[in-house]
């Protein structure tokens, strides 16, 4: 059976190896995964009440369109119910803007390096992938407004950027909107939204009615610690939301995951105080590395970029691993997962032992 050939041009997403077949392959008792920017926390303890007390049945489809969990984000972000299009974690909605945008005819622009999933549902609808090479680790707005023509349909801007954690500011963001043409819909992926303390980080809902072009992206995998039920969503122009909704596939969020977001949004001072945690932990990893000569990127997420000079991402990846300690590593670097106080005591020891300071 043959496939669209520019998929065999593709891998499936690989999580990279369980803790389990770790254990076995290292012969370790313990294993630290901070490689997914998963919540180290948890979630809040609402949320197995929720979904132990409001079993719905599990004969009858869930809402399609999530009508109560719509209620409640409408009234928690302060928009209308129309502007909400949800899906199964931004992976779908991600998949979802391209089946409704790209086609071979068109083209669409995104940053090098971000969250691979933009290119790779670009490559599955044959669209044509204009990257344009982070600047000092940050998006290059400028260049990426100089790539967009009349067969452009989406531009991605990660913000904060997966893997870098860097981000765009309130106005290098709303400079780069007024340059671009009606026909060109910006998505602004926020999935770490809750963790940016930067005071000039966008609050990009407050400038949706400008921009009907403009379309943001949310989840509960992140700060809220959802991750397992894969619940995320988008939020536009009523207009764009009803057109992008013929391309959700029906039922395509479960009603477990509706029940958990719910529960979520009714324990906020969980979220509160993971990014409490989340930004002493980062700040402490911030003293650690310029004391130990390790290059890093300011992050906005749950999660540091870093290199350590004189050794190469995987080596440093292979190293931790035999510890067990499960990291992501790209080409040009390691990204780490904030986790708990003593996690990253550990790993920052681990790390001194890389490091070009052995003092």
């Amino acid at each position: 059976m043959d496939v669209k050939k520019q998929i065999l041009t593709l891998k499936a997403y690989t999580p990279g190896k369980s803790t389990d077949e770790v254990k076995r392959e290292y012969n370790l008792d313990k294993i630290v995964k901070l490689a997914s920017n998963e919540n180290p926390h948890g979630c809040s303890p609402t949320i197995v009440e929720a979904i132990s007390t409001k079993i719905p049945s599990f004969a009858v489809y869930p809402d399609g369109a999530a009508m109560e969990l719509r209620e409640q984000v409408a009234n928690y972000l302060h928009v209308k119910e129309e502007q909400l299009l949800f899906s199964s974690g931004l992976d779908e909605m991600i998949q979802i803007l391209s089946r409704a945008l790209l086609s071979e005819e068109t083209n669409t622009v995104m940053a090098a390096e971000t969250f691979s999933q933009y290119k790779h549902h670009a490559v599955i609808e044959n669209a044509e992938i204009r990257e344009v090479p982070l600047k000092d680790g940050v998006h290059d707005l400028d260049e990426m407004a100089n790539q967009i023509d009349e067969a452009t349909k989406i531009v991605w801007i990660c913000n904060p950027n997966n893997p870098t954690g860097t981000y765009v500011n309130k106005e290098e963001l709303e400079s780069f909107l007024q340059k671009v043409p009606k026909h060109v819909l910006v998505v602004v992926d926020e999935a770490y939204y809750e963790y940016a303390t930067a005071q000039d980080y966008p609050q990009t809902l407050q400038i949706l009615d400008d921009y009907e072009n403009l379309f943001v992206l949310r989840t509960f995998s992140k700060a809220f610690g959802l991750a397992a039920f894969r619940i995320g969503y988008g939020i536009g122009a009523p207009s764009l939301i009803q057109q992008l909704d013929i391309s959700r596939l029906p039922f395509n969020t479960s009603a477990l995951a509706q029940t958990a977001a719910i529960a979520a949004l009714n324990d906020l001072q969980f979220v509160e105080e993971s990014v409490i945690l989340n930004t002493h932990e980062r700040d402490r990893y911030y003293d650690f590395f310029e004391k130990q000569q390790i290059f890093y990127y300011p992050s906005e997420g749950n999660f540091i970029f870093i290199k350590i000079p004189g050794m190469s991402s995987q080596d440093v990846f292979q190293y931790l691993i035999e510890k067990g300690w499960i990291v992501r590593a790209f080409p040009n670097g390691i990204r780490i997962t904030i986790g708990k106080e003593e996690d990253n005591d550990e790993l920052m020891r681990l790390l001194k032992e890389l490091s070009p300071v052995k003092l």
